[in-house]
This record gives C-alpha cells, sequence and structure tokens, in this order.
C-alpha cells in the first residue's frame, strides 16, 4: 500500500522576543509589533476582548491592542520591578504591584501619573485581587500580611497577617466576598473580605503553591504548584462550596506550573483550564478529566 498522505493544510505561529510574530506554513503571513517594555515582561493579564495589561522589570505598566500589535498606553511610576497587574471588573481601571512594596492605580482616559496609591506592605507586593464592584483591592504580600483598601481614598481598611503567609497570588472570587490566596507554606485560603478573616484553608500539598484563579460561575478554584523532575507542578481543583477536598488534579508538566486560569467557554465546548510551566508548555485540559486538549 501507498503512502498515507495527508491533505489538510496547517500553520504553525511563533512569538519572538524582538516583537516579532508571524506564521509559517501554507498561508505564511507577518505582523510587525511594537515592543511594549525595554526589560522582561513579569505579569500580563486580559483587560477588554482586544486589550491586554502588562507589568514588567523595566518598573513600567503597558496597555497593549493584540489586534494591532502597538502599545496603547505606558504607565511609568514604579520604583522597583513590576510583579503583578490586574484590572478593574468594568476594564476602566488597572492596577500594578511592585517589588517597591506599592500597589497604584491607573485610570485609562489618564496619560499621566497613578490616580491612586497603596503603600502599606513591609516587603514586595505579591498578589494584587479587585472586588466585582470595584470598590476595595485586596493585596498580599511576602512580608506575610494581606490588606484591604478603598480605592477611592487609599485608605487602608484591614490587615491580616499570619505567620509563614508569603502570599503569591490573590483573586477574587466572581459576586462574592471571597478572596482565594495561594502562599509559599503550601496552602491555599479562602479569605471573607468583609472582616478580613480566613474562612477556609484547604489542605496543603506537598509543594509550594504557585498560583490561583476562581471560576466565572464562583463554584470552584484552582491552584497550582512548583515542582521539578516530574514531582509536583499538578494543578489542583478545588471546590468552594464542598470544601472536604480536592475535586480533580491535573498532572503533566515536569517544572514548576507558574499559572493556572480557567477558559472562557462556549456553547459547545466543554469547561477546560490552562497552565503553563517552567518547562516552556501550556497546556490545556478538559475541566472535568483532566484529559489534556
Amino acid at each position: 500500500m501507498g503512502k498515507l498522505q495527508s491533505k489538510m493544510s496547517f500553520h504553525t505561529t511563533k512569538y519572538r522576543a524582538e516583537g516579532s510574530v508571524g506564521q509559517e506554513g501554507p498561508s505564511a503571513a507577518s505582523q510587525q509589533l511594537s515592543p511594549a517594555h525595554t526589560d522582561a515582561v513579569t505579569s500580563v493579564a486580559a483587560l477588554r476582548p482586544d486589550l491586554c495589561v502588562s507589568g514588567g522589570r523595566d518598573k513600567s505598566v503597558a496597555v497593549s491592542c493584540w489586534r494591532s500589535g502597538a502599545a496603547l498606553r505606558r504607565y511609568s511610576g514604579h520604583e522597583r520591578e513590576v510583579t503583578k497587574v490586574t484590572s478593574a471588573p468594568d476594564s476602566s481601571r488597572v492596577f500594578s504591584a511592585s517589588r517597591d512594596k506599592t500597589v497604584m492605580m491607573w485610570e485609562l482616559h489618564r496619560t499621566s501619573g497613578p490616580s491612586q496609591r497603596f503603600p502599606g506592605h513591609d516587603l514586595v507586593v505579591t498578589g494584587v485581587a479587585v472586588s466585582p464592584d470595584a470598590s476595595q483591592l485586596c493585596t498580599g504580600s511576602r512580608d506575610n500580611t494581606v490588606c484591604k483598601w478603598d480605592t477611592e481614598t487609599g485608605v487602608c481598611l484591614g490587615r491580616a497577617a499570619i505567620s509563614r503567609n508569603l502570599v503569591t497570588h490573590l483573586c477574587w472570587v466572581p459576586g462574592e466576598p471571597y478572596v482565594i490566596q495561594t502562599s509559599e507554606d503550601k496552602t491555599t485560603r479562602v479569605w471573607d473580605s468583609r472582616e478580613l478573616q480566613v474562612a477556609h484553608t484547604f489542605p496543603a500539598k506537598q509543594h509550594i503553591q504557585t498560583s490561583c484563579d476562581a471560576s466565572p460561575d464562583g463554584r470552584y478554584c484552582l491552584s497550582c504548584s512548583s515542582g521539578s523532575g516530574g514531582h509536583g507542578a499538578e494543578a489542583t481543583l478545588w471546590d468552594l462550596r464542598q470544601t472536604r477536598g480536592r475535586v480533580c488534579e491535573y498532572r503533566g508538566h515536569f517544572q514548576t506550573t507558574t499559572s493556572c486560569v480557567f477558559l472562557p467557554r462556549g456553547p459547545t465546548l466543554a469547561p477546560s483550564i490552562a497552565t503553563s510551566s517552567s518547562d516552556s508548555t501550556v497546556k490545556v485540559w478538559d475541566q472535568n478529566t483532566a484529559g489534556r486538549g
């Protein structure tokens, strides 16, 4: 029998550090992009369907349009590397955390200076989350504390400290007063933002928990682990309503899993999650079966 040859067309996409992106294959095309940063990008978050916000080692925050490849806004004000970025639910404001121990709020319609500053941590700020109505902000740091702020006045509304709670990430549960937090003490905590108290702590894992995310319906949360040589590096699905144990684990990375997110669900698609890793891969998983897509 002769060789079976596929007639299916294909293409691959490469993303290069110098700012160009191109397709290779039958439909090759290229587009020149304008670099948004002058040094390594440390954090990125969705802003609108066509916009994203990023922070970098160059101490700046940039708002970019992925359709045109252009940086539309560039904000400078931090004294050290930006560690985390996020946006208000209405996408009108951007928040950035930094190694300079502060968080800043930027208005998209303004081109100069931050509209609010949130100083108060003693070490690098490693987590930032905005409430569903954008009236409050929660921040976490390697100083073992979580703080709550009024976004309009910049006033600190509460501060809680837990021994060895080196915060690695924060996310707000949609439509709820709860904030998820991962830590270097290998635990994932659920904070009640109203009193800034821990409402629940999930069973400790074997490795540092590096990041977390909450599902759009507010029912589940994800956390992911450090690891090496195929040990650890898993993502874990937790049920926020029945908190007795993990629901599912996603294993397949060989180095630290650095980030985990719930993916938007299409009308005919199964719920999915994505994980990124220091092993240079991004994996997409079926949320219910842990099968890789």
